[in-house]
Parts: C-alpha cells; structure tokens; sequence
C-alpha cells in the first residue's frame, strides 16, 4: 500500500455491503477454508443480512474508502453469536483481501473489534478458528486471546476457541491525577481541564454525568475554552458520560481527533533484574534482551535536559508543558549513550498503587536501537521501589507500533475513549 493514505476502521456503510460481502468470501475461498459453491460462501457474501442483526467493521484506505478488510461484531442471543455467552460479544468472520495482506489490516481490525465491544459496555470477547489459521492464532495470542480448549466444538470441522477479557482500568479519576490540567473548571459536575491547548490529555473536558440541561452544558464549556485560548475538547467514552453528548457535539460540529487506548499490566519486584537507583543516581546496565548496556537517570523533578529531549520532538509551550509534567508526583527517567548524549526519556507518574508512563520520547537518530523498550521497563522497576503494582499507559490508537511494543512488555487493552474538539489543531499538542 505504497503512497496510500492512512488505514481507518470503522463500521461498514449500507452502499459498502456488497464489496465487504464479496471480500469476505473471496477471502475464506483463497485460503481454502470454502469452497466457492459452497452454502457458507454465499452466507459470507450475505453482508447485508448479516448487518441487520450483527456489527460490520471495515479497514478502509483513507481518503479513496477501500476496503481492504472485514469482521464482525455479533451481539450475544443474535443469530450470528454462535458459541457467545451473555456476557460475550463474537468476533466472525474476520477477512483481508488476498492482494492487501502483510501490512497489518488484520490486526488493526480485531483491535477495532475489541474496541467497539468495551464502547459497547462488554469486556469479553470470543471467537471461533480453524487448526489451518496459524497466523491468525499467533495475532490473536499476541492481543491477549486465550485458547480455551473446553470449549472447542464441531460443526463439519473442529472449531477452536478462544477467548479474551479486559484488564481492570485504571479510571479517569486515576488518569487526570498522573496528568493534571493547569486548572480545572466545574460546569454541573463536568470537569473541565484548562492548559492553553497544551495536550489533549490536560485540555479536555471530562463529562462524566448527567446534566440538567445539556445544551447549556456545552455552551459553558466553549466559552471557558475561548477565554483560555484553545479549542473546545471533550473526552468521550468513559462510563457515565451523558447518552446524548455525542449527539450533541455531532450537531455543533465536533471532529473525532483521535481516538485512545488505555492499556494495563501488573508490576512487581523482579529477581532477575537489579533494581532501579533512587533518583539523580546513574544506572549501569540497563539490560534489555537486545541492545547493550546503557545508563539511566531517574529524577524527582523534569530538568532542562529532560525537557528538551521530550520537547525535541513533541513541541508544544515550554513552561506550560513544564508545569502539566510537573504537576503531579512522577519519576522522570533519562537514557544516555555510549557517548554520554542524552537520547530518550520517560515520566512515570504515581497515584496509589498505580504508575501512569507517559512521555516517552527517543531522539531521531536514536531510534529503532531498542531505547523504547529500555526506557519503559527502568521506568517500570524504579516505580515499583515507589510502591506501584500495576502500570498504564494511554496510546493513540493508530500507533500501531507503539502498540506491539507495548503488548511486547506485558501490557494489554483496558479501555479506550475519543477526543472530540471543535476546531483541528496540529499534532504537536495532541496527545
């Protein structure tokens, strides 16, 4: 996909029904999984019932809309929920066109799936495979399915189940106290985060009740962000935010401006591993599986040095971005080559026996050189001397490679929400 724009996944539109169809069953005939004339091939080809009663997500190639790929999201007691239990929504039918395969569309579609099953209140998931299906069974292992052999079945062929549970997550209580806004507004029980655009994390409004009236709500909010200079910003999609906010900010214009995952893990001292100094102490051998001893710094408090090399590439006002990763108390990590230039950073931030990482940030000419990995597990050593037992880290959803490191140390899918803001602003003080 050379010269293609960005890879979306979002639900099938009703006048692409008959290409996802077709995809799907030109997929399965492909692997040879169907036969062409066979009567599931024409229940794949039927997308148009299957979207009556189901969830149909597509991968499609932003600005042309080519669908590259298919799943879909079938509801417990539907037609389509096979093996799904009350509590369980069943992943089906998941295809890629044959010509689009080895760039990640699969993947980038179950974790849409999973996504869209924690938007619609469950955190279970199923799904039936084939013994032949062996890429797909490693993708699913390394986004946190688990075979579940007791509950293998038979229809023709032996299907083979496998399963998947959404961690506990922290809460948006947890997340605003490791990122806290300059200052924050109250209109009726809303929170509304004031840091002159500086991030979205610090710049948006949590609306996480019902309001009397939702309208004027929403007015209010505008204006305290007009007065602060940035544009008006609500996160959406945490529990119990009002059923008709996004109603409401669709009908004033409101954009999706990124999408987020919440991702979590367990933490605990680790025998195998020295233990991280306390903080402005130098750390020698910062042992990773593949790259070289390297030193790390750990601070109480971000320095010049630290600020620039996060700033480097993030942007965003100085003292301002000082202040929002100051705020809260946080450990501030430091990677040092062989030469002594500094070329990554880390924060990671306590609230009880939590540890929010953030701010990970690898020079230019340092990366692709394991210094990411490096970063985020110090961080996560020295934060268990802190006392912290289990870690988070928010990632914007199409950061795929973010993601599989991520999922490479530990960390699994919890919870995900949007930002939705009036007006477009640039990338340096997004996240």
């Amino acid at each position: 996909m050379s010269g293609a724009g960005p890879v979306v996944v979002r639900a099938a539109r009703d006048d692409e029904l008959e290409a996802v169809g077709a995809l799907t069953a030109a997929a399965y005939v492909a692997d040879g999984l169907v036969e062409v004339d066979h009567w599931y091939a024409d229940e794949l080809r039927d997308a148009r019932a299957r979207a009556a009663q189901a969830t149909l997500l597509v991968a499609v190639v932003e600005p042309t809309g080519d669908v590259l790929g298919t799943v879909t999201l079938a509801w417990p007691g539907t037609r389509y929920a096979e093996v799904a239990r009350p509590d369980e929504v069943e992943l089906r039918m998941l295809a890629v066109d044959p010509a689009r395969r080895g760039a990640g569309v699969a993947e980038q579609l179950v974790r849409g799936a999973l996504r869209t099953a924690l938007a619609r209140g469950f955190r279970d998931v199923v799904l039936s495979t084939l013994d032949p299906m062996t890429a797909a069974q490693r993708l699913y292992a390394r986004l946190g399915l688990v075979a579940r052999l007791e509950r293998d079945w038979s229809d023709e062929v032996t299907m083979r189940v496998h399963t998947w549970h959404a961690a506990p997550a922290p809460g948006v209580d947890v997340e605003v106290a490791t990122w806290p806004p300059l200052r924050t507004a109250d209109v009726d029980g809303w929170r509304v985060g004031l840091s002159r655009g500086v991030t979205r994390r610090a710049s948006s409004t949590v609306a996480d009740r019902d309001v009397t009236d939702l309208p004027a709500a929403v007015d209010r909010v505008e204006a305290l962000y007009r007065a602060d200079g940035a544009p008006a910003t609500f996160r959406v999609g945490d529990p119990g935010h009002p059923a008709g906010l996004a109603a409401e900010l669709d009908r004033r214009g409101y954009a999706v401006a990124s999408l987020t995952d919440v991702l979590v893990r367990d933490v605990a001292p680790r025998p195998d591993r020295a233990t991280v100094p306390g903080p402005g102490a130098a750390r020698a051998g910062a042992r990773t599986d593949d790259v070289p001893a390297r030193r790390v710094r750990v601070a109480d408090a971000p320095d010049d040095a630290w600020l620039d090399v996060w700033l480097r590439g993030k942007g965003g006002a100085r003292d301002v971005s000082r202040a929002i990763v100051s705020a809260a108390p946080a450990l501030y990590l430091t990677a040092a080559d062989d030469a002594g230039r500094d070329v990554a950073v880390i924060r990671a931030a306590l609230a009880g026996d939590w540890v929010g990482l953030s701010c990970l940030q690898v020079a230019g000419t340092a990366r692709r050189q394991g210094w990411g990995r490096t970063l985020t597990t110090a961080a996560l050593d020295a934060a268990v001397e802190r006392g912290a037992r289990r870690a988070f880290l928010q990632v914007e959803a199409h950061n795929v490679g973010a993601l599989r490191l991520y999922e490479a140390l530990g960390f699994r899918l919890a919870h995900g929400y949007a930002y939705r803001e009036l007006a477009a602003r640039g990338a340096a003080d997004a996240s």
